[in-house]
């Protein structure tokens, strides 16, 4: 696996975005092909291939993202109405680049995930 993709560039500063929120473990910024009215992406600095790579190691980073979500989810006000938070694994769970990260989704009703 390279060690650079296009979260990589963006956390670098070296891809433009609209990054919302940075610390040292996460990155969030806006998705650029939006799914609904709130969708941001909260990537790990840190270079995971995707949730099964989470160890002990590396936990820390599943609970910032989770807090960074609820602040943020707070921050653009659907944290009353509701949002969903995805994190997609490897192929078949719709991962399309190879670094952990994820979605939060809000802003109108979502429905349901799967029929």
């Amino acid at each position: 696996m390279k060690n650079s993709n296009i979260f990589k560039n963006i956390i670098e500063n070296k891809t433009s975005s609209k990054i919302i929120y940075q610390n040292k473990n996460v990155t969030a910024f806006h998705d650029i092909n939006p799914k609904a009215p709130v969708h941001i992406l909260i990537v790990s600095n840190k270079l995971i291939k995707s949730s099964n790579d989470i160890d002990k190691k590396n936990i820390y980073i599943l609970s910032d993202m989770f807090y960074i979500a609820i602040t943020l989810a707070k921050k653009f006000k659907i944290n009353e109405t509701g949002y969903r938070l995805t994190i997609n694994c490897n192929a078949h769970g719709g991962q399309e680049i190879p670094h952990l990260h994820m979605h939060l989704l809000g802003g109108k009703n979502l429905g349901r995930m799967l029929t």
